[in-house]
């Protein structure tokens, strides 16, 4: 249902069941999947794709063009998937000729005066609290939490079921399964509690302690972390997911809590 005070491009794609409040612009090149909801006073620009059942609230803009001055009006997409809520004033803007999209998955939350840059790509059950600024090309993981008033550096890549303390300036990657608190940000141990409710045994909660505890607390480097776990510690897909993320970071890995000026403990 269509408020006839909302304004729809022509040549957008509106499901038949999708609900539009008032004053409400949908652009040219939109697609809206079946059940999602769009409240008032939201501006969902060309290039957008919506999944179903989403919810979108009063103020959000998607699919506005990079604040980058490289864009050079190439067309490129802003995806969100199915089952995902974004709430007042969010601003997700379109992806450069780097990825060509920006991406959040299914069954997010994204809280409100949240700002996604273009090319961040966000995993599928994440949910990122209000006010949370992501710089361009950032990568989150599947169930991540990012806590409120964090701002992400750009080109940032954050692991899946990570948990990271709001208030934080995320500067350095955070590898999965981990705690990220203080300032500077830090290991903070292993999100246990994140890990029980989504079906982690405790045995593969202290196997991935043991790994992190080689990381940060047996006094190597990591080059060396890596290989002492590669020969010591038994495979598995936690094991492999650890040591691939921080093979392949690119900004270098958090470090562990050193007490100093900046921490106010």
């Amino acid at each position: 249902m269509t408020h006839p005070l909302t304004y729809i491009d022509p040549n957008a794609k509106i499901a038949a069941n999708v609900k539009i409040d008032p004053f409400t612009v949908i652009h040219d090149n939109v697609k809206i999947g079946e059940g999602t909801w769009i409240g008032s006073n939201v501006t969902i620009m060309e290039g957008t794709r919506i999944g179903k059942n989403c919810r979108i609230f009063p103020g959000a803009v998607i699919g506005a063009i990079p604040q980058d001055l490289k864009f050079n009006g190439e067309k490129t997409n802003v995806e969100i998937g199915d089952n995902t809520t974004i709430r007042e004033f969010v601003t997700i803007n379109r992806g450069t000729n780097d990825r060509g999209k920006t991406k959040v998955g299914n069954n997010c939350l994204i809280m409100a005066y949240t700002h996604l840059a273009h090319d961040c790509i966000i995993g599928n059950n994440c949910i990122l609290s209000n006010s949370v600024q992501m710089a361009g090309h950032v990568v989150v993981g599947d169930y991540a939490i990012i806590g409120g008033v964090s701002a992400v550096h750009q080109f940032v890549h954050i692991g899946q079921h990570t948990f990271i303390a709001g208030g934080s300036l995320v500067s350095k990657d955070v590898p999965p399964f981990m705690k990220a608190v203080r300032n500077p940000l830090s290991y903070g141990g292993v999100n246990s509690v994140g890990l029980k409710r989504r079906g982690f045994t405790l045995e593969q909660i202290n196997h991935i302690l043991d790994i992190y505890r080689i990381i940060y607390n047996k006094g190597l480097n990591t080059s060396q972390a890596i290989d002492y776990i590669e020969q010591e510690i038994q495979a598995s897909d936690e094991r492999d997911d650890i040591i691939m993320f921080i093979r392949e970071s690119g900004r270098g890995i958090i470090k562990r809590f050193t007490k100093g000026a900046n921490d106010e403990d």
